[in-house]
Formats: structure tokens, sequence, C-alpha cells
């Protein structure tokens, strides 16, 4: 049975003079992986194979019969990923022969491979994400680091924060001669206004949980901040141990952790609070424009994605709950 993603396995007949002296020009000059070789000949199997079929000479493909084999593959079961792979190959090997031969040109130039599906972000349930952040008062503790972990993850969920507009928060707006602000906490008014993709700035409400956790933080931070700082780390709102702006690495990291201590069953990372956030917000809100606002999407086909994610939770309740589900109990 072949394998949907990568199809039948290609013929095994050697491989023409140009195919493996290219193949020796990737390992000898540019030092490439034996794995790496290893799928480049695959491919060349594949171009071999399929030109001998059509009658073709590798020097007379041209544009449309890469067209045609693509589309083969593709019927056969290659997947878009694997096919952009083959192209990949084909690309260049033609770009190094093409020369040497004098082509008229690269006959794999503008081929594409099919466009994969767009696939689900991944987002917790409510219940997930309340298991991640409802943490009883003594794992959370007055450890400084423990307070400004539970306030950087309240106010990723809260607002929706991407990860790189998180750590460039500052605890509120500075200007000076050598630094300004790019995003900053505006806690009497309980938003925090960031610098998002494409230097658009937007302003974001925060939640009376994540306002309540960044108070108890910022009334902790002055022991980790040191008494000498650069100025964009004297400004900033999360610090690491070292007193330095708090690195996406470690937020990354700490968050892992904390899913994994409250027994979230899945990988959790920045985006996924981002995401959650967006459903959560859509399954109970139902306001597409005011999702996009706050995420600080361009255009509201990326944030319809969420959508999706709506009725796969509606989905679900349905078939937990209608009596004609057809549920077994």
């Amino acid at each position: 049975m072949q394998n949907p993603s990568h199809g039948a396995d290609p013929p095994e007949a050697p491989l023409p003079d140009a195919m493996d002296a290219w193949l020796r020009h990737l390992e000898t000059n540019r030092r490439y992986s034996p794995h790496t070789l290893d799928g480049y000949r695959r491919e060349l199997r594949f171009l071999r194979a399929l030109a001998d079929k059509a009658g073709l000479p590798l020097d007379k493909v041209g544009n449309g019969h890469i067209r045609h084999f693509v589309a083969r593959l593709h019927a056969e079961g290659r997947g878009p990923r694997s096919l952009a792979r083959t192209l990949a190959a084909w690309r260049g090997f033609y770009q190094w022969w093409a020369p040497a031969i004098e082509l008229a040109g690269n006959p794999v130039t503008g081929v594409r491979a099919p466009k994969a599906p767009r696939g689900l972000p991944k987002a917790l349930s409510v219940e997930q994400t309340q298991a991640l952040l409802d943490r009883a008062p003594a794992q959370v503790a007055t450890e400084p680091a423990a307070l400004r972990d539970q306030a950087m993850f309240e106010l990723l969920y809260s607002s929706g924060l991407r990860l790189s507009e998180l750590v460039g928060l500052d605890l509120r707006y500075e200007r000076a001669k050598d630094y300004e602000s790019r995003g900053w906490l505006n806690l009497d008014e309980a938003e925090v206004v960031v610098l998002g993709k494409g230097g658009k700035r937007r302003s974001v409400p925060v939640g009376h949980a994540a306002v309540e956790a960044l108070r108890k933080w910022i009334a902790a931070r002055p022991q980790l901040a040191p008494f000498a700082a650069r100025p964009e780390d004297a400004a900033a709102l999360f610090l690491g141990a070292r007193g330095r702006r708090i690195s996406p690495r470690v937020v990354q990291l700490q968050l892992a952790r904390v899913a994994q201590a409250a027994g979230v069953p899945t990988h959790v990372h920045p985006h996924v609070l981002r995401h959650s956030f967006a459903s959560h917000v859509l399954q109970s809100a139902q306001d597409l424009r005011a999702v996009q606002e706050m995420l600080g999407h361009a255009n509201i086909s990326t944030t319809q994605v969420y959508t999706r994610l709506d009725f796969q939770h509606l989905a679900r309740a349905y078939d937990q709950a209608h009596p004609r589900a057809g549920r077994k109990s």
C-alpha cells in the first residue's frame, strides 16, 4: 500500500551520468548530508521515470512537461509538502545542468506545488486554560519569578498577545534621548499598547484576573531589577533572573513547565494562549471584527480560521447534549 504523502517508490534504475554528477557535486563541493542526498536521488529517479515514460530526453523536458509530471504525482497521492521537495530537487538539478549544456532556461522555473491545506490553530479548551491559570496561591507563592510568570500567562490569554509583543512591553510609556517604548502597560486604564506586525500599534484591553496578577508582579518586580541597567531593561515590564528584559525563550520554557505541572495534556507554547483567547472570545461574543482588531490581523480572513474552531466547539457540545446526535450512552 503506498504512502499517500509520498506515493509509490521510484524505479531503482541507475541515474543518468548528469544526475550522478550533480549529486557528487552536492556531496563534494556543497557538503550535503547523506540523508539529503538520498532524498534528492529518489526525486531524480521520479523525474527520470516520468521523462522516460513520456519519451523525452532530459534535455528536452520543458515547463509544460514538468507541470504535467507534478500533476501526475499529485494524482497518485503525493502531498503538497512532498511535491515541494520534489520540485526543489528538480529545480536544483536543472539550475546546475542547464548552463553546462546551454539549455535556454530551467524548465522547473515558475512551477509550484499545490498549496497545503491550512491547519487549524491549536487552542486549549476553557477547562484546560482554567487548569493552567487557576493555580492555588501556594503554587504561585510570593517568589518574584512565580508572580512574573502568572502575570505573563494571564496577560497572554487575557489580551491575545503575540510573544514578541509580550516581551516588548514596558512598565509604562518611556521616552528619553536614547530610548522610546515600543509597547507599554497602562494599568489604570486596564489596557496594553503594543507594536504588532507591520509596525502597527494597537490598544488591547486587559481583564480583571490579569490586572490583579500584574499588580502583584509589579510589587515584586524591584527584587529582580538591578540598580544600574540599560534603558531598555530598566523600562521592561517583565524581567529575567538577571534583571534584563525577559527573553522569548524563557517565556516558552516557563509556560511549558507550568502547563505540564497543571496536567494539561498537550504541549503549550505562548501562541496557544493567543489562539485560545481568540477561540473563547468568539464562542462567547461572536464578534469577528472585534477579535480581528484585538489580535491585530490586517485581514479578517486570517481571523476567520477561529470560526472553524468555534464550530468544532459547537459540534462537540451537540454530540454530547443533543438527544438525537447518535451518542452512545
